[in-house]
């Protein structure tokens, strides 16, 4: 860290005024928000919304107004092509062209552990395999990783609230990176899947989703079928994704999803990101949850998804996540129940049921207070200094995110990381943050125009500490740590 003895005041002062705020964050007052006043409101607005605001937002921005505007604003972009860097653009190139370099890594790799073994007599091989392993899928996993950290920290480079609702889907319907065949699929997914979908219809997404071989490969799926059956992605599906573990299935319902999805795969030497391998597929008779599919191919599995999605039960999961992740870590029912009717009412609409929530008094409520992750401490730090300038910018972010417990892409199980203060408000990570803050702000201008959303007593703390601190101190400072 950067001047740590003249820093320390003040980090130490940020650690316990937010610490001392775990064990009441419903109703501990927020220096940023106990009126509903321009700065307050807009600073809720756009770091909910999206993750920080900009210059450009200080000033005479009708906060609510502005909110309502990006439900349609973020969804028109999530209708075009991403604006990914040149150096990045291969994670999006078609599928079938992923498929078969990823087919061909593989080749690649069986070849070179051929070399390095021992020949008929035991005998090691003279010369060394070559140097060059295939990188493509480790290529493809940390450009995915980059463009998520550009697109969340840079309005002109994607829109703030389509990087929001991506970052919240993708927890939802969470893969692994660290799983290898879904490495080189990832930033696909990422784009295609979730940010293609992210404010459009539920059912839409979540087939989509049940497609891509990154969920595929991620939830055993492309290894199921009529001759060795594979429950894991019936029973996620219904337990995460859709309606939650008190939604009224039972086993036998996870075995009978998994017979009607058998045959659901991938296809890499042909070029097949997704393939219906109908002599997989189980075509005997199923019942699920009361409901009865005759031999139909993949039209059982999409009619079984579609279903799914548009259940009570998945509206109420659905409707409490996002709740949680825009307005409180405990959301008021009557918000979620109002939620969940506008999701019933437009089947899963994304845009309809955003806007009830924008609309809510919740929403906007000083009460209902929200603790950034570290991937939103991240990306508004980033933001605060015009977004990512340089790969360096990059690799700190990401080596931050991995140190602070949120690698990108990095969570294991599919149940998606959790957001609520209580994960993440702890001392050691306050000074992570601290540090990572004072690393950024070396090479960044300082952001006065945050000054309009800090507290007095923040600002004159501040002051008080060399000018050439000042943007650490304000970007570790308890007022940016909260959303």
């Amino acid at each position: 860290m950067h001047n740590p003895f003249i820093a320390s005041r003040l980090i130490t002062a940020t650690i316990a005024a937010l610490t001392s705020l775990t064990a009441n964050a419903q109703t501990s007052p927020l220096p940023l928000g106990m009126t509903d006043s321009a700065p307050p409101a807009v600073w809720r607005a756009t770091s909910r919304l999206g993750y920080a605001p900009t210059p450009d937002q200080t000033a005479a921005m009708a906060p609510r107004t502005w909110a309502l505007s990006q439900i349609d604003a973020a969804y028109a972009a999530s209708q075009q092509a991403p604006a990914i860097p040149p150096e990045l653009v291969r994670i999006n190139a078609p599928l079938g062209d992923i498929a078969r370099d990823f087919q061909a890594e593989r080749e690649s790799r069986k070849i070179l552990r051929a070399q390095a073994m021992p020949n008929a007599s035991g005998q090691l091989p003279l010369s060394p395999p070559a140097a060059d392993a295939p990188v493509f899928s480790r290529d493809m996993a940390q450009s995915a990783a980059a463009w998520r950290v550009m697109a969340c920290s840079d309005p002109a480079l994607e829109n703030p609230l389509l990087a929001r609702m991506t970052e919240f889907w993708f927890n939802h319907l969470n893969v692994f990176v660290g799983k290898g065949n879904v490495r080189p699929f990832v930033g696909h997914y990422a784009v295609n899947v979730i940010r293609g979908h992210a404010l459009g219809r539920f059912d839409d997404l979540l087939l989509a989703s049940a497609r891509h071989p990154a969920m595929l490969y991620y939830l055993d799926q492309a290894q199921s079928n009529s001759r060795g059956l594979n429950e894991n992605y019936a029973r996620e599906l219904m337990e995460l994704h859709t309606l939650g573990v008190g939604g009224g299935y039972t086993q036998n319902d996870v075995h009978e999803l998994a017979r009607i999805l058998t045959g659901w795969t991938v296809n890499l030497r042909d070029g097949e990101g997704f393939r219906f391998a109908e002599r997989l597929h189980d075509k005997g008779d199923k019942t699920f949850l009361g409901r009865h599919y005759t031999n139909q191919g993949q039209q059982e599995g999409e009619d079984a998804i579609r279903f799914l999605a548009r259940q009570p039960a998945t509206a109420q999961r659905v409707s409490e996540r996002l709740a949680t992740f825009f307005v409180a870590d405990q959301p008021p029912a009557a918000l979620v129940a109002r939620l969940r009717q506008t999701f019933l009412a437009s089947q899963g609409d994304m845009r309809a049921v955003m806007r009830t929530l924008v609309s809510s008094s919740e929403f906007w409520a000083a009460d209902k207070q929200l603790f950034k992750t570290p991937m939103d401490f991240a990306c508004s730090a980033l933001t605060a200094g015009g977004g990512v300038k340089d790969r360096r910018d990059v690799t700190q972010t990401l080596g931050f995110l991995a140190q602070a417990g949120q690698p990108m892409h990095g969570w294991p199980t599919p149940d998606g990381y959790k957001t609520d203060a209580a994960t993440w408000l702890a001392p050691e990570a306050l000074t992570r943050r601290a540090d990572f803050a004072m690393g950024l702000a070396a090479r960044i201008a300082e952001p006065v125009y945050l000054n309009a959303f800090l507290s007095p007593a923040t600002q004159e703390r501040i002051a008080r500490e060399p000018a050439k601190i000042r943007t650490g101190l304000m970007l570790s400072s308890p007022d940016f740590m909260r959303k």
